[in-house]
């Protein structure tokens, strides 16, 4: 069954109920919740929200849609990563099998490959074949490099030799494609830290970025997972593939409310083009239907 948009439920609310009535801010909390912002985090915001129409006697749904969107903005964080000129910049790409990990690496490596920087991609996840051969099948495609070792080797070690060709070439940005198997928890956050240490070791100073891609479709649980991937390496930025105006889209605000961290891409498709820096006035006016 298809999900109803926050945007379309906001609408029908406003339709259903004065804004000053109680059930009004009621069935916005549950709204909030079934569009991906946690329990916790929708009630502060319609407590702020009522206080504020009550306060300035707001009674205008455009004019409580533009208050949320104020108390919403400032925890929808964009961030524009940039790379370094002459230097190896290395991004390892986290997150759990399915979320469109492997392809969004590849949009990355065409985003910058099309700014004229030398890129090259790391097949980091060693024990999944068909990580390895799709990574592969980017490269050919956009005609980028793609560094890899044979089945069960060692993921850091793709990763040291892509950023030794990094170096060798002069600098650019070494793209490296890790394993995500969450069920595995101890054991891949181990794996992960590895990879960390290498990674932090071989790219120059402040070049070096970790980040988590989740898909806009599984609501909470792209919280739960930047928290486990948070914890174990400590993130710089996210991506959220899966997205169009029509998602629930509420976990992008919960992960930047409850984890302060920022997003870098959104994309909304599987084409390589299909990937863009977030705007966030954009993103909200979308999710609120304005």
């Amino acid at each position: 069954m298809a999900k109803i948009p926050f945007a379309e439920k906001l609408k029908s609310l406003f339709g259903k109920h004065k804004i000053q009535d109680d059930s009004f801010f009621d069935d916005l909390t549950d709204a909030l919740i079934e569009g991906d912002i946690g329990a916790k985090t929708a009630v502060e915001f319609v407590d702020n929200l009522q206080k504020k129409c009550r306060d300035e006697k707001i009674s205008e749904a455009s004019k409580t849609t533009a208050a949320l969107k104020n108390m919403l903005l400032p925890y929808v964080r964009g961030v524009e990563l940039g790379v370094e000129d002459k230097k190896v910049n290395v991004w390892m790409v986290l997150g759990v099998n399915g979320v469109g990990k492997t392809t969004s690496a590849a949009k990355i490596a065409k985003y910058y490959a099309d700014k004229k920087i030398n890129v090259i991609m790391a097949a980091s996840d060693t024990f999944r074949a068909a990580a390895v051969d799709q990574l592969s099948m980017h490269g050919e495609r956009l005609g980028i490099r793609v560094v890899k070792h044979q089945m069960g080797s060692d993921p850091s070690s793709v990763v040291f030799d892509a950023c030794d060709a990094c170096r060798a070439g002069g600098g650019g940005l070494v793209i490296a494609d890790t394993a995500g198997r969450l069920h595995n928890k101890e054991n891949l956050v181990n794996e992960l830290k590895k990879i960390d240490r290498v990674a932090s070791s071989k790219a120059d100073e402040g070049c070096y970025k970790k980040i988590l891609v989740v898909d806009a479709t599984t609501g909470q649980n792209a919280l739960r997972q930047a928290e486990v991937f948070h914890e174990a390496v400590g993130l710089d930025a996210v991506i959220l593939t899966k997205y169009d105006s029509t998602a629930k889209g509420g976990a992008l605000i919960s992960i930047g409310k409850e984890l302060s961290l920022p997003f870098a891409f959104v994309c909304t498709g599987e084409k390589y083009p299909d990937i863009a820096l977030l705007d966030k006035e954009k993103y909200l006016d979308d999710f609120l239907g304005l």
